[in-house]
């Protein structure tokens, strides 16, 4: 293992002061590695053969190699062979190794370089914040070196600030922290460039008793690479948030599954999006964040500001650090392709992922005796499943030939849950065997409801919906000719919308009926409280009459330019599904909302764990209120359920109306253990 110390008296080793690297604290050359000093022996699977050290940017060979990326890169400009095996290797042709291989090796133990001065030790990932914010060593190193270079200054040290940053960018940051935070509002983002950046939002706070527990939130930027096959192809994540909204900033809300983002694996829900190949977005309108992330390339570079938890906690939502933990590999040999391993796999209720229930008797698994109840499944046959879902897990085991490779992590004392499923519906478990799935307790209703009089509001100011009936005579093989979304059975509780106007059709050729507009009723039929398919039944069972008298709602959003500058009023075909702008539904009725209680519990000594933004503002009127962050480890994000840009309509029945941001607050911070969150949720835009 390395022994490089890093020394201020740099001078005796050849090197000038400014070459120490801020990232690992050592003294490389710009395009060698970093360098650490691991404190354990390191697998030799997780080691470069060309550099012999633990790998940095792992690069994966199609014959099956692995090496650091500046390695191989390095390498190839002299050769056109694999290292190892010789054969012949072109450097385009070799791709980023898996999120769960660059997680094990973020994740291997190193000392402080400073150890004179600073003997912790820390996961590698962690080193460059340390030696950014915690080390005094490196903190002494600068002083050292700033009085280099200014011999007259007095050698004042500076603050030392609690929020981890991890790019170069870390002065433009700090001058621009104003716009992090939703202009006239107490976003509670980190207190960025401040002596003791406490939380802004009282919403997070604990009460007076619990000050020994307080805590800073602790943030990182980061800018991200993404890699894209199709330039066109889209990344995702449905964002929302922007300067024409309380939100403020640009948020990440949801990732998808089997997505660009998702598989890269580096962006969560609660991101906020500061750049977008070097354009700032956390100061630009709605539509102008979706044109900048919905331009085609190759290779989008993003910068992001990532919440990681309060610093007197655990980040990690998986395991308490308290449980032994331990990643186990196991191979298991199928005789022929469709000999079943005889594991039963689930997903649970408070945790991402995929986890053996059981190993039936006499099966293979069950033979080979290595792996356990209650593991949870990292990966199969290199494939990573920590998101992943029993049925895609059963469907890498039967498509598998004779080899089988499980990764798993394993806690000793931990019970499995209930198999639970959010959403309301029945849960299930897949079998590797390929049976039927096996279903399990149905978890109790969401309550979804219609917005009940006494929460109703004005529309937020700018935005107004309009009411149209249109009657229609149709020729009797004419089509309606239109395709619709939503539906109350969408986990939203969407209402029905018009999704394509056909060129053909009756409605094409009245022209009245367009693309966005919700659908209210279809000769006298309500639509609003329908789900997706029997508004589908509806709408083709009255599009045999001779007249057709239809009820729909254009929503008008202010600011909303046609084209080119707004990204919705021509979508690629081949590229993003169509649906309504997030802002659009800020503009719907609140007539039309469904409302769902969401009752959060919590410890005396724990915050709930997100901020608001919104409410009575003077000269903006009543705004509503949303939820801007969750934080990881907390109440809200446990729960699931909330997400960045719900909308709060009540505390513990107390309607939120008219209410400003000073008087919200105090009524989170009152509930000890328990609230109920009655909230709206609309989904961000496709992205």
């Amino acid at each position: 293992m390395l022994d490089i110390m890093a020394d201020p008296a740099v001078e005796e080793q050849g090197f000038k002061i400014s070459e120490l690297c801020h990232k690992c604290g050592q003294f490389h050359l710009l395009l060698e590695n970093h360098l650490y000093n691991f404190q354990d022996e390191v697998d030799d699977e997780l080691v470069c053969h060309i550099c012999l050290q633990p790998l940095l940017q792992p690069m994966d060979t199609p014959c099956g190699h692995t090496y650091c990326f500046k390695c191989l890169e390095n390498f190839m400009q002299e050769y056109n062979f694999c290292p190892m095996d010789r054969k012949k290797l072109c450097f385009q042709h070799c791709r980023k190794s898996s999120l769960l291989v660059r997680n094990l090796l973020d994740k291997l133990t190193v000392l402080c370089p400073f150890q004179k001065e600073c003997q912790q030790t820390m996961q590698r990932c962690e080193l460059e914040a340390h030696l950014q914010n915690r080390c005094p060593g490196f903190k002494k190193y600068k002083s050292d070196l700033e009085r280099t270079k200014n011999p007259h200054s007095k050698g004042k040290e500076d603050p030392i600030i609690r929020v981890e940053t991890s790019t170069a960018k870390e002065a433009e940051l700090s001058n621009g922290a104003s716009s992090l935070v939703a202009e006239s509002s107490v976003a509670a983002v980190v207190s960025l460039g401040t002596v003791e950046p406490g939380l802004v939002n009282p919403a997070f706070e604990e009460g007076e008793e619990d000050l020994p527990q307080k805590a800073s939130l602790i943030a990182e930027t980061s800018t991200i690479e993404i890699h894209r096959d199709d330039p066109e192809e889209e990344l995702g994540m449905q964002i929302i948030g922007g300067k024409d909204t309380p939100l403020g900033n640009i948020v990440v809300q949801e990732v998808l599954r089997d997505s660009v983002v998702a598989a890269d694996g580096k962006i969560a829900p609660g991101d906020h999006i500061l750049e977008v190949n070097g354009a700032n977005v956390s100061n630009v309108t709605h539509c102008q964040a979706i044109s900048l992330l919905r331009q085609p390339a190759p290779i989008l570079h993003l910068m992001v500001l990532q919440e990681k938890g309060f610093s007197n906690r655990t980040f990690h939502q998986d395991f308490s650090p308290a449980i032994h933990r331990e990643v186990i590999h196991v191979t298991l040999m199928k005789r022929d392709p469709s000999e079943p391993l005889g594991i039963k796999l689930i997903r649970k209720g408070d945790e991402a992922g995929v986890f053996i229930l059981d190993l039936l008797d006499g099966g293979l698994a069950a033979k080979n005796g290595k792996l356990s109840r209650n593991d949870k499944v990292l990966s199969i046959n290199g494939q990573d499943l920590r998101q992943g879902t029993p049925e895609t897990a059963a469907q890498i085991i039967q498509t598998s030939e004779a080899r089988v490779n499980f990764v798993v992590l394993r806690q000793s004392g931990a019970q499995l849950p209930d198999a639970i499923e959010d959403g309301g519906t029945s849960n299930s478990s897949s079998s590797s065997n390929g049976g039927s799935p096996v279903h399990h307790r149905r978890r109790p209703d969401q309550n979804h409801y219609r917005r009940k009089s006494n929460y109703q509001k004005d529309l937020p100011q700018g935005y107004f919906s309009q009411e149209k009936t249109v009657a229609i005579k149709k020729e009797l093989k004419e089509s309606l000719g239109i395709t619709i979304g939503g539906g109350r059975d969408n986990k939203n509780k969407l209402p029905i919308y018009v999704t394509s106007v056909q060129p053909i059709g009756c409605l094409f050729r009245d022209g009245r009926i367009k693309r966005g507009d919700m659908l209210l009723s279809i000769n006298g039929i309500d639509l609003t409280h329908l789900s997706y398919y029997e508004a589908v039944s509806a709408l083709k069972a009255n599009a045999a009459s001779h007249t057709i008298v239809l009820k729909a709602l254009e929503i008008l959003v202010p600011e909303r330019v046609p084209e080119p500058t707004d990204p919705s009023s021509d979508i690629r075909e081949h590229g993003f599904t169509w649906s309504p702008l997030w802002i659009t539904w800020l503009g719907l009725p609140p007539s039309l909302h469904f409302c769902q209680d969401i009752v959060l519990r919590k410890t005396n000594s724990e915050s709930w764990g997100f901020s608001i933004v919104g409410g009575f503002e003077e000269g903006k009127g009543n705004q509503p209120f949303f939820i801007k962050t969750i934080v990881p480890a907390t109440p809200a994000f446990r729960d699931r359920r909330l997400k960045c840009g719900d909308e709060i309509v009540a505390v513990n029945g107390v309607s939120a109306l008219g209410m400003s941001n000073a008087e919200l607050i105090p009524m989170l911070k009152e509930q000890k253990n328990k609230v109920t969150l009655t909230v709206v949720s609309w989904p961000g835009s496709l992205v």
